[in-house]
């Protein structure tokens, strides 16, 4: 049965940092990457990433302050998050594909996590 679980989620400062985590099980993934929902609003690409880690994408409004990146050994993607800002308040979902491809519509996606919070309030 494959699973995702993120964690790392919570409530933090404006300018603060998080590091969200994604754990695989159950198979491994050519591309994982990052999506996020804030309320209200529908869920968007926030980064993604392929089996070596040589190849990321990201989405314009995060470039420069977010990073992915994975431990294969670990089947495990992570979501590096500074100088956080109100508007990047939402639920942040982890998404795996079997094939290539750093694809930014979520359609491209078969897996899914459930989903962690972050909040950035003062």
């Amino acid at each position: 049965q494959v699973q995702l679980v993120e964690s790392g989620g919570g409530l933090v400062q404006p300018g603060g940092s998080l590091r969200l985590s994604c754990a695989a099980s159950g198979r491994t993934f050519s591309t994982m990457g990052w999506f996020r929902q804030a309320p209200g609003k529908e869920r968007e690409f926030v980064a993604a990433i392929n089996w070596s880690g040589g190849s990321t994408a990201s989405a314009d409004s995060v470039k420069g302050r977010f990073t992915i990146s994975r431990d294969n050994a670990k089947n495990t993607v992570y979501l590096q998050i500074n100088n956080l800002k109100p508007e990047d308040t939402a639920v942040y979902y982890c998404a795996a594909r079997p094939g290539l491809g750093l694809y930014r519509g979520d359609y491209d996606y078969d897996y899914w996590g459930q989903g962690t919070q972050v909040t950035v309030s003062s």
